[in-house]
């Protein structure tokens, strides 16, 4: 869009009001300028605007279930942040000056993702169907990493074994901690000896998988991520054995194929460059550092953004910035970067919640800590990876959102107060079943003895 470095303050006003930050833009020169952020500040989302956003939902969207579970109220709230994030960058994209048609078709594509968003809230209304959906996902990853390791065995880093998005190593880490909390509910959930073996060797499969990608992001994020699910399956739900197996296969994997990875780990300091690999190792470095300083340069040049996939057009290396937050706020605006932080918020709000409520399901207790180790993976996973445009991460926040459904479900149907005590959760110990359900009045629901026996814990 071309404008100064002083459209940032009146932008950065519009957060509290766009009104003072519309007569801050008289200190920008540029009359183009000038009316270019004038445009853009309106649509800075202040703080004002979520009680207005409350009442006018209260007032036009009437306080019915969807499919007998969601609140539409509360499906329109949700998704507005979606909507938000995907009609700035619409705005960023018939502004750009770059190119226009790419950031506007980019856009287009990615706004498919809140269509898939608002059928997977709507659809997955039961437990079983959220199961089956997140065993789809964590399945194919495993049976991905996998084929990787047979058909990768002469590739460097497993490089372009398989097409798609997994072609690139870091792509393929990333996605292989995403989907490691997933497996370790699915591991702890089953009674059968040998669906155990199954998922723990593919467990075991994908982190080999992530040691021969040499990511040194995918590492950093599997360190993180593996120590919240081990915090919350292991410490809290009191299975040492979890923890020592786990960190006994860190230790064999780490001897056994480690070895890449450490050497591009060393490879940073510059120091010592023995091959061509070393040197790609830390030119691979000294460019994220490059793209880096890049993506800030266009945040303050263009606050409102450069349009979707333009980055690469910009920084004249046709790369993209490998970080997630850099990479939405440079090429979508500040205003879509702090939706797209309130957006991921709201998946972590909704796991604060869920603890509050009680529930006799374990299941939900256990997928609840899948959810937050993989929201915690992808949290510290996008400062070192371009992936603000992945599907993934949105529908986990769809997850979440959909598991606070189900328990609230369950909880008016069980007629427990919200604010009763309960006992302290283990983080579920799913080797034991959930209540038995039975048909109560054409209604399934827990059967009496499993509800008299909660309430005498009670």
């Amino acid at each position: 869009v071309g404008l100064h470095g002083k459209s940032f303050i009146p932008m950065l006003s519009s957060f509290a009001c766009a009104i003072p930050g519309i007569m801050a833009t008289r200190t920008i020169e540029s009359p183009k300028d000038r009316l270019v952020t004038i445009l853009v500040a309106p649509l800075m989302s202040c703080s004002a605007r979520l009680p207005v956003y409350t009442l006018l939902i209260g007032a036009c969207i009437p306080d019915i279930r969807v499919l007998g579970i969601f609140k539409l109220t509360g499906l329109t709230m949700l998704a507005m942040y979606l909507l938000g994030i995907i009609c700035v960058m619409f705005a960023s994209a018939l502004l750009s000056t770059i190119w226009r048609g790419g950031a506007f078709f980019k856009t287009l594509d990615f706004s498919k993702v809140l269509i898939a968003w608002v059928l997977t809230f709507m659809v997955v209304t039961t437990m079983a169907r959220l199961r089956r959906i997140i065993f789809i996902q964590s399945a194919s990853v495993v049976v991905i990493s996998i084929v990787s390791l047979l058909k990768g065995r002469s590739h460097p880093r497993l490089e372009g074994v398989i097409g798609g998005i997994y072609s690139n190593p870091n792509d393929l880490a990333f996605a292989i901690v995403l989907c490691l909390p997933f497996c370790f509910a699915f591991l702890l959930r089953t009674r059968s000896l040998p669906r155990k073996l199954v998922w723990g060797g593919g467990m075991l499969a994908m982190c080999t998988a992530l040691f021969l990608t040499a990511s040194r992001a995918g590492f950093i994020d599997l360190m993180v991520t593996g120590a919240v699910c081990l915090w919350i399956f292991g410490i809290k739900g009191k299975r040492v054995h979890l923890v020592a197996g786990a960190a006994l296969a860190a230790l064999v994997l780490g001897f056994a194929v480690g070895g890449r990875l450490k050497d591009r780990i060393l490879d940073m300091s510059g120091n010592d460059l023995q091959n061509g690999v070393d040197v790609r190792a830390f030119d691979s470095y000294e460019q994220r550092r490059y793209l880096i300083i890049k993506s800030l340069e266009g945040i303050a040049h263009y606050p409102q953004g450069i349009g979707l996939a333009n980055f690469e057009v910009y920084s004249g290396t046709w790369r993209e910035v490998h970080v997630a937050y850099l990479q939405i706020a440079v090429e979508g605006g500040i205003v879509a970067l702090v939706l797209y932080l309130l957006f991921f918020a709201r998946g972590f709000a909704n796991l604060k919640e869920l603890r509050r409520i009680p529930t006799t399901d374990p299941e939900i207790d256990l997928f609840a800590g899948a959810l937050r180790g993989t929201l915690v993976g992808f949290i510290v996973g996008a400062l070192f990876a371009p992936e603000a445009y992945q599907y993934f991460p949105y529908f986990a926040v769809a997850y979440t959102s959909v598991l606070l459904a189900i328990a609230k479900e369950q909880q008016s149907s069980n007629d427990i107060p919200p604010d009763s005590p309960k006992q302290k959760r283990q983080w579920s110990r799913a080797e034991t079943r959930p209540a038995e359900l039975v048909p109560v009045g054409g209604v399934v629901g827990p059967s009496a003895r499993a509800t008299a026996l909660f309430r005498n814990q009670r």
